[in-house]
């Protein structure tokens, strides 16, 4: 194994693109390094980000999550879920680390850094996570909760845009994989009439399990009413408890 070259990180320019000044700077570095720089160590003698990001994932979802039920005070729960799962998904995360250019402050083993580590968006998402929960224990949820609110304040329209524009399929993808961790499926299970006036039936799942039917002129079609009845079932069941 190739020992890595030892790394240092700029905290200064990087805490001041982050807009956060640590009192332990050391959890900064923490959030910045990339198992693969630790695996490369000599008797492996730091820690990389991997703790920092599971922290800051809950911390993410707790506090987006939070933002959007204030900003939204007339969505369902099912809305705010898909709403979440948009703003905390890998390239939503990633984009916040790139604004920061947190990529080039990053440690990398020496094949992680030459193949393009500072680009890959899992590693920029989980680096942010990570400076998530070092933000956190660096400091209390009161002051992670102000500074991360600034990052998604320039957000705002973005998501007003997202709510509007939305089409079913995505919506219902969105929620689900923000609840269930799961990806619905569809599948054309009646066609009829001639075929310059074919109509479709689509059946959509979550495990296995059929949520809703639709039809349409068309397969892409009857696969969005699919999704759309899929969605009014869950609103219903929301609202009953």
């Amino acid at each position: 194994m190739a020992i890595t070259e030892p790394q240092t990180v700029d905290l200064v320019r990087m805490q001041d693109k982050l807009g956060y000044q640590f009192k332990e700077p050391a959890l900064l570095i923490q959030a910045l390094t990339h198992p693969s720089y630790v695996n490369e160590l000599p008797n492996n003698t730091e820690d990389d980000n991997q703790r920092l990001e599971f922290l800051g994932d809950a911390i993410l979802g707790f506090l987006v999550g939070e933002w959007l039920f204030n900003r939204y005070p007339g969505a369902r729960e099912g809305e705010l879920t898909s709403l979440r799962a948009h703003l905390v998904r890998t390239e939503s995360l990633a984009g916040f680390a790139r604004e920061m250019a947190v990529g080039q402050f990053m440690r990398f083993g020496r094949g992680e850094r030459v193949s393009g580590g500072a680009r890959r968006e899992a590693n920029l998402c989980a680096a942010f996570e990570a400076i998530v929960g070092a933000v956190f224990l660096d400091s209390d949820m009161n002051t992670a909760r102000a500074w991360l609110y600034t990052l998604l304040a320039p957000r705002a329209k973005d998501i007003d845009d997202h709510r509007r524009t939305r089409d079913p399929k995505s919506h219902l993808q969105e929620f689900v994989q923000g609840r269930y961790k799961i990806t619905p499926t569809y599948s054309i299970i009646a066609s009829e009439g001639p075929d310059h006036a074919k109509q479709f039936t689509s059946e959509v799942s979550i495990d296995g399990q059929p949520w809703g039917r639709g039809t349409g002129f068309s397969k892409q079609a009857a696969e969005q009413s699919a999704a759309a009845a899929a969605l009014a079932r869950i609103d219903t069941e929301d609202q009953a408890g």
